[in-house]
């Protein structure tokens, strides 16, 4: 299939698709004409990548990760044992990522207690 029929397949854009090959992440045929030919397969291949990226996760990990992965029943399957590590490790590092955004709103919160009435009331936000 060309890539106008893998992006109605996928909802992802051309620009992207054309992105992920670039990253590796798809490889699609090259016909004499130059047209990318792509695979039944590539459907759910960029369905992964959508599902990866958004865990957080990079194209350059993608990459990475995407010959270790296969699938069954609609959910992504860790085939290679070296697989856990780089997930395990991702998932440490959205983690933090995550505890540093709490300590990043608690900070906002503290200073937002500290405006008066009046002025929470003069910007139309709500007062608690």
């Amino acid at each position: 299939m060309r890539i106008g029929a893998l992006q109605r397949r996928t909802g992802v854009s051309q620009r992207l698709l054309r992105y992920y090959e670039e990253q590796g992440l798809l490889q699609p045929d090259r016909q004499p004409s130059g047209y990318r030919e792509f695979s039944e397969s590539d459907v759910e291949t960029v369905l992964h990548i959508r599902s990866l990226l958004a865990a957080g996760l990079s194209t350059t990990t993608i990459a990475d990760l995407l010959p270790c992965l296969s699938s069954g029943d609609g959910k992504l399957i860790a085939d290679c044992p070296e697989l856990l590590v780089d997930l395990f490790r991702e998932r440490d590092r959205l983690s933090a990522n995550i505890r540093d955004l709490e300590i990043a709103r608690q900070a906002l919160d503290t200073v937002i207690a500290t405006a008066p009435p009046e002025v929470v009331r003069a910007v139309g936000l709500p007062s608690d």
